[in-house]
């Protein structure tokens, strides 16, 4: 449906996007992921023909659309601000689009009314002021106004980065349940890990202008391909020579303690007393308990590691700051990393024969 083919975005001497080659399939939800300045709303709106690419080509449903303007690309676009105009109700910011078309007056009405409906914007909210509506509201407004022109795509720059974050929680089911609904294809930017792994099909993780992986959240999760997206999805405890040299020695000689070794918190299982024997378990000291509510974090040393630990909050014994307790780590639970060739400056993944272990 996309695709980018070595495309590379310069501002004078600095490169904001490296040779980039992506492809978004028809009807997918792919989320390009990466902090500020990584090059994901360069690609964006690049996509959408708001800057032109030193180098490459982009194409849209089998056409070649690089050097096309934005108006003749059949994409819809919902900017972070929104980006509607106060001085027009909610009707007529629908409506504008239609309006630039100069379609049929009967023709905008019924489109206006029709999409309002499919994006659960009531009638009597159609008259109304900007100002008067909540910003999941100023959000659906904004939405209709890009599929009223009924795109083959929809660019969705951090829709969601201006709301609270109970307000976010609930707009991204209803985001990813339009998106369904219609079917369309759609590029979804953030820096916000949750989002990108509740909501997409796919995931690109962007890094310094290059793409560091991918995949789908199960893949950018459970084997991150390299240690900057180790780093930046989730949350992962580093694990010292010593504890990787034990692991090692209890799986058959599969880790290497030389290399930068990572374990997902989710991944390991913390006991109070002596627990279930099982091949990794190993005994520490608790130093740091952190309260989530439904769940807390600890952090527990094991041989000379800090490995962080959540455990729910189910009203069983919960274990004190200097308890000695039992980790559960298994070992093809661990992602290692070696210095091969690299992906963006960061060491590729090194190669391991052990299950989950990349």
């Amino acid at each position: 449906m996309i695709r980018f083919d070595g495309i590379r975005v310069d501002y004078g001497d600095f490169t904001a996007i490296h040779d980039l080659d992506l492809h978004v399939r028809e009807g997918e939800f792919f989320t390009l992921l990466g902090p500020s300045g990584c090059g994901k709303t360069t690609a964006l709106r690049t996509l959408a023909g708001f800057i032109t690419p030193t180098a490459g080509d982009l194409h849209v449903a089998g056409r070649r659309v690089t050097q096309l303007p934005s108006d003749k690309r059949g994409i819809g676009m919902v900017f972070q601000n929104y980006a509607l105009f106060p001085s027009l109700d909610v009707y007529e910011n629908i409506a504008f689009g239609l309006k630039v078309r100069k379609e049929p007056r009967a023709e905008v009405d019924r489109k206006v009314r029709e999409i309002a409906e499919q994006v659960d914007l009531a009638p009597a909210q159609l008259g109304k002021n900007l100002a008067d509506l909540s910003g999941g509201q100023q959000q659906r407004v904004a939405i209709a106004r890009a599929l009223v022109l009924r795109p083959e795509i929809l660019l969705l720059d951090e829709p969601l980065s201006n709301l609270d974050a109970k307000l976010r929680a609930q707009l991204r089911v209803q985001l990813k349940d339009l998106q369904e609904r219609f079917g369309i294809t759609t590029v979804y930017v953030t820096h916000d890990q949750d989002e990108a792994l509740s909501m997409s099909d796919r995931i690109s993780v962007f890094h310094d202008g290059r793409v560091e992986q991918v995949g789908t959240p199960e893949e950018i999760y459970d084997a991150s391909a390299t240690e900057f997206v180790c780093h930046f999805i989730g949350d992962a405890s580093r694990l010292g020579p010593e504890l990787v040299q034990e692991l090692s020695r209890r799986s058959g000689g599969d880790l290497d303690p030389a290399l930068p070794s990572y374990v997902r918190e989710e991944k390991v299982r913390l006991d109070v007393g002596p627990g279930t024997p099982t091949p990794g378990a190993l005994q520490g000291t608790v130093r740091r308990r952190r309260y989530h509510g439904l769940r807390s974090s600890y952090e527990v040393e094991v041989l000379g590691s800090l490995v962080t630990v959540m455990r729910s909050e189910d009203g069983s014994a919960r274990p004190e700051v200097g308890d000695e307790v039992v980790v559960h780590l298994d070992p093809a639970a661990v992602l290692q990393y070696g210095q091969g060739s690299a992906v963006g400056g960061v060491p590729a993944v090194a190669s391991a024969t052990a299950g989950a272990i990349r």
